[in-house]
């Protein structure tokens, strides 16, 4: 029987584009009943093409993905994938974004063991990488933060009852909770609503 082309296609959300992608593997002249695309997350391998994929894939079948990541989203699924792969489906894997991973050259013991370290290097950078940009958003949220800059829906607009009732039980002349039920909101949000009120000076 002989071999056939195949391509794999993973986009993180259903709103990203996978159209590079999907140009990236026509130009290989992959058949376009052999591209398989899942549009969800690649936290795990639970995707319906992928395992269609696989049940269809037999010894020196080939298989193009645009770049390493596609295959995982950490440096132990990554690895993992690709033994699955190359060693119990027999198949062949090129990495377009990676001219170096591609499993039909050197098929030698060192082409196999250069493949395998380049491989373990750029399922590394790919997760370290990942970690990064991670942290960089932590960081620059929590500098937003600290420069009061607020994140998530405005709060709503005060009701007119609100200054009065503040300033009422700012004087100790009616309780929280009945300055919170006189304005139509919680006794924590009417605090919360409090400590801005006073952090902005508008008295």
């Amino acid at each position: 029987m002989s071999a056939n082309t195949y391509g794999y296609i993973r986009v993180s959300t259903r709103e990203q584009n996978e159209g590079w992608q999907l140009i990236a593997l026509r130009e290989m002249a992959v058949p376009k009943q052999n591209i398989f695309m899942d549009k969800q997350s690649g936290k795990d391998f639970n995707r319906p093409q992928y395992k269609k994929l696989l049940k269809k894939l037999k010894p020196d079948d080939l298989l193009y993905i645009k770049s390493i990541d596609r295959l995982g989203r950490n440096y132990g699924e990554i690895l993992e994938q690709w033994r699955i792969l190359t060693k119990e489906k027999r198949i062949d894997i090129v990495v377009l974004d990676m001219p170096l991973l591609d499993t039909r050259r050197g098929k030698d013991l060192m082409g196999t063991f250069l493949s395998d370290i380049v491989l373990q290097v750029l399922s590394f950078v790919a997760e370290n990488e990942r970690t990064n940009i991670r942290q960089r958003q932590a960081e620059g949220i929590a500098a937003a933060k600290a420069r009061g800059v607020r994140f998530g829906r405005p709060p709503r607009p005060l009701p007119e009852s609100y200054y009065s009732a503040y300033q009422r039980w700012k004087a100790g002349a009616i309780t929280g909770t009945a300055a919170a039920k006189e304005c139509g909101m919680p006794l924590s949000t009417f605090r919360y609503r409090a400590e801005i009120y006073e952090n902005a000076k508008l008295l």
